[in-house]
């Protein structure tokens, strides 16, 4: 009975107390989980550092040995590269001195351009079968003994690589091996030269290792990386007991938490060697940290939790009291800007800037009402007077035309007569759909003032069936297309041009075509002009225009098609229904 009037006291709280108090119970909760949450796994990591530092090490050598892979890739791809196969052959013959300089210079080139494209190398050095050095990078002098170590130990591989470990003098670690002759028309083997890559061991190590703890590599007693060793490797390996691949270690006095692993690819061995402190005392710092966050947190987010529930209510009390003014037909007074001048963009302030917009459009429909009656009577005194110019404009083409009739110009009336009928079905948009037969008095009109322009360079051929006369056809459908076929076929040729329209009926539809004898329209031309990457420089009706009336008309069975296959010229199709399919 007490929780369910616990309840009934909550409901009739106000919102602004019922977010208070819903903020402080999902924070405490929150809060309570997360401590117990932290403190588990915290003891999970704890069992796990250990199998985690060996998995970075081994996730590290891996890394270090990929790149050395890829690096001795690099060498076995320079040396089987035909141009130095050719060139280092070239070498060997004993050429004159202008080759050998010419030889020389591309094949330092060569090593040069290899050598800038790899961040992790030195230099790249090749001595030839003579002895003659050519490099790319940063080289270094090397004395007489060292040069012939390496040509000894690239012996030993007989064309495979080996590896020279850094020492005091030289800190790189040095790839080599002996380049054979295996050209595709020359494959004895034949000795041709020496390779040595030269490779910044320390800044492989910098970008692909963990900076956490000190990394050594090891082949054996030899150091590969660092030069300046600061543990005895000795000491440490002693420190391993069988089997068992990390130790804590005593070293100088200070604690060490040690790792290793060794590569079965190289055979090399990685040491990680780490403070304890480093590791174990900063975990303890974090979990003391995370305590007094969250309690500074609780307290932060408890205060805000207190203001976001006043400033969510705030706008919902002003709303009330605008609607209030609203329900009594006070509308400026609720129109206004809430305290502050500014609306938010939240869910509330969406629902002011909605209410104000229909208090807004209450008065503008109020206004727009009489508005409209106005522009209503000047639309209609606007269509009447619009009727007096095409009438004015066909009487005038009549006297000029009985003008031409009393003077016996016979091709000016005629082509007066064929202007004023195109001008009359232009202007005339009653009927958008009309009989096939209309649209071609449409183009016969048309044509007949072309020719007066073309005199004979114009050739207009009509074969439509009389059976196909009563097709529908949306108005001003081929009179364009006659149109695009005078400016792009016509006007753009010296000779004679032929223009024919021709229809024929199938059981898919009626089909007319409108053909002409000039350069010929590009492929792909209407899918082009679809997809906006061209754009028509004319100032008429296109054929997209033409393709998007008939689908409205009729539907997407039907519309404009331009033929690709046409021999000569252009050929654009129409594809329309039948009398029959049309009333259907």
């Amino acid at each position: 009975m007490k929780l369910r009037t616990l309840f009934q006291t909550f409901l009739h709280m106000r919102i602004r107390t019922k977010l208070s108090i819903l903020i402080t119970l999902i924070i405490a909760v929150s809060l309570s989980i997360t401590i117990a949450l932290q403190q588990y796994a915290f003891s999970i990591y704890d069992g796990q550092i250990y199998d985690k530092s060996s998995r970075v090490l081994n996730l590290s050598s891996k890394a270090i040995e990929t790149e050395l892979k890829r690096i001795q890739q690099l060498s076995f791809r320079l040396m089987g590269e035909d141009q130095v196969q050719d060139w280092l052959s070239a070498l060997k013959a004993n050429p004159s001195d202008y080759d050998k300089h010419l030889l020389s210079t591309m094949l330092t080139d060569k090593l040069i351009t290899y050598a800038g494209e790899e961040p992790h190398l030195y230099s790249i050095q090749l001595i030839d079968a003579f002895g003659s050095e050519y490099a790319g990078g940063n080289m270094i002098s090397q004395d007489p003994n060292k040069r012939k170590s390496i040509l000894d130990k690239a012996a030993e591989g007989t064309g495979e690589s080996r590896w020279m470990y850094p020492d005091a003098v030289d800190s790189a670690l040095i790839l080599t091996r002996e380049i054979r002759s295996f050209h595709s028309s020359n494959f004895d083997l034949s000795y041709l030269g020496t390779l040595e890559i030269r490779i910044n061991i320390e800044k492989i190590i910098q970008d692909l290792a963990p900076a956490e703890g000190d990394l050594i590599i090891a082949s054996g007693s030899s150091i590969i990386y660092p030069r300046a060793q600061p543990f005895s490797l000795s000491e440490i390996e002693a420190g391993f007991t069988e089997g068992k691949g990390y130790t804590n270690q005593e070293i100088n006095g200070e604690e060490y938490f040690i790792t290793r692993i060794q590569s079965a690819n190289t055979g090399w061995t990685y040491i990680n060697v780490t403070p304890f402190k480093q590791i174990f005392d900063r975990i303890l710092f974090i979990k003391e940290l995370v305590i007094f966050v969250f309690i500074g947190i609780f307290i932060v987010v408890f205060a805000i939790g207190i203001r976001f529930s006043y400033g969510l209510t705030k706008p919902i009390e002003e709303l009330m009291a605008r609607m209030k003014l609203a329900e009594k037909g006070n509308f400026e007074e609720a129109n206004l800007l809430a305290s502050g001048g500014q609306v938010s963009m939240n869910e509330i302030g969406l629902l002011q800037r909605s209410f104000r917009f229909m208090i807004e459009r209450i008065n503008t429909l109020i206004q727009e009402n009489y508005a409209n009656r106005l522009l209503i009577k000047e639309t209609e005194f606007k269509a009447l007077q619009s009727q007096i110019n095409p009438h004015f404009l066909y009487n005038t083409l009549e006297s000029i035309n009985w003008m031409a009739k009393v003077n016996k110009q016979s091709e000016i009336s005629a082509m007066v007569e064929a202007l004023a009928h195109l001008l009359r079905n232009s202007i005339d948009l009653k009927e958008p759909i009309i009989p096939l037969r209309e649209e071609l008095d449409i183009v016969q009109s048309y044509v007949t003032i072309q020719r007066m322009r073309f005199e004979d360079r114009l050739q207009f051929e009509l074969e439509v069936p009389d059976v196909l006369l009563a097709c529908p056809i949306p108005k001003l459908t081929l009179q364009p297309l006659m149109e695009n076929a005078i400016h792009y076929a016509l006007e753009t040729i010296i000779d004679p041009c032929q223009i024919t329209v021709r229809g024929w009926s199938t059981e898919e539809g009626v089909f007319l075509s409108v053909e002409d004898t000039g350069p010929g329209m590009p492929p792909g031309i209407l899918d082009r002009l679809r997809s906006g990457e061209i754009r028509t420089k004319g100032k008429g009706i296109g054929l997209l225009n033409i393709d998007e009336r008939i689908k409205l008309a009729f539907g997407e069975h039907y519309g404009l098609q331009v033929d690709e296959e046409a021999t000569q010229g252009a050929k654009i199709v129409l594809r329309l229904p039948g009398e029959r399919e049309a009333i259907l």
